[in-house]
């Protein structure tokens, strides 16, 4: 019995042998994975929840949507940014440690209360106003043929103008103006220039730092039928540089702006 024992025993040593190889090769692999999806979340993409209509049709409530940080976002792009600027009403983010844990490593989309999606219309030293005599927004001088984004209404078939209030704007340096898809929906730049500084500059609440900016999206993964990527309107091709340097404050010309 006791050789029988003995000579079980290193079988048994190298079955638990092999088991704890396999288990140290699949930690690794799961190590590795966890640490390249943060890598790619922090420095590559990020995911979005679309949490309202601003953005319609471009983007729809409850959207999944991929934003890219590698590329400079420019006139055009859709982008997501942090609310520093308190546009948004205060709210309580989401404190369940597992989900923010599985957002921190790029598993789980972003659904926080502090971040936005707009489209970005005007860079800094860009003249911004809004309307022309056909009711168009002008960038630097010239008019955008926005009809390819705004809003439709599905019942009627009508498009939202391009903005329900007139503004005259020169946008900050390391800032943008920046509005929603769905005008008619959409607590963007042109809301917020009347809005108390505070200590700042008048107007300065309506221009969003870029430093605040995330990335710009790239596309709607989920859900499946409405999977598609984003491309810039070539409207913004035909925009003029700025005739001159970025103002440090913003430039406002007219009444107050009231949404």
């Amino acid at each position: 019995m006791s050789r029988s024992a003995d000579a079980a025993s290193p079988k048994t040593r190298s079955g638990w042998a092999v088991l704890g190889s396999w288990l140290r090769e699949i930690l690794i692999v799961v190590v590795g994975a966890l640490v390249a999806s943060t890598l790619l979340r922090v420095f590559v993409a990020q995911m979005f929840v679309i949490p309202s209509g601003s953005m319609e049709n471009t983007l729809m409530v409850g959207d999944r949507v991929a934003v890219q940080k590698l590329v400079p976002f420019q006139r055009g792009d859709v982008v997501v940014f942090r609310d520093t600027q308190g546009w948004l009403p205060p709210g309580k983010d989401e404190e369940d440690p597992l989900r923010q844990l599985l957002i921190f490593v790029g598993l789980a989309p972003d659904e926080s209360t502090s971040h936005l999606i707009k489209r970005v219309i005007g860079v800094a030293g860009d003249h911004v106003t809004c309307c022309d005599a056909q009711g168009r927004v002008s960038v630097n001088g010239a008019a955008l043929r926005e009809d390819t984004y705004l809003y439709t209404d599905p019942s009627t078939g009508k498009q939202v103008d391009p903005s329900s209030v007139s503004f005259d704007v020169v946008v900050p340096a390391g800032t943008i103006f920046v509005m929603g898809d769905h005008r008619d929906n959409s607590q963007d730049s042109r809301c917020h220039l009347s809005d108390d500084p505070g200590s700042g500059a008048p107007g300065s609440p309506a221009f969003v730092p870029v430093e605040n900016v995330v990335g710009a999206a790239i596309a709607v993964v989920f859900p499946f039928d409405r999977m598609a990527g984003f491309s810039r309107p070539t409207t913004f091709d035909g925009v003029p540089a700025a005739s001159g340097p970025p103002p440090d404050t913003p430039v406002l010309t007219g009444p107050p702006v009231e949404c």
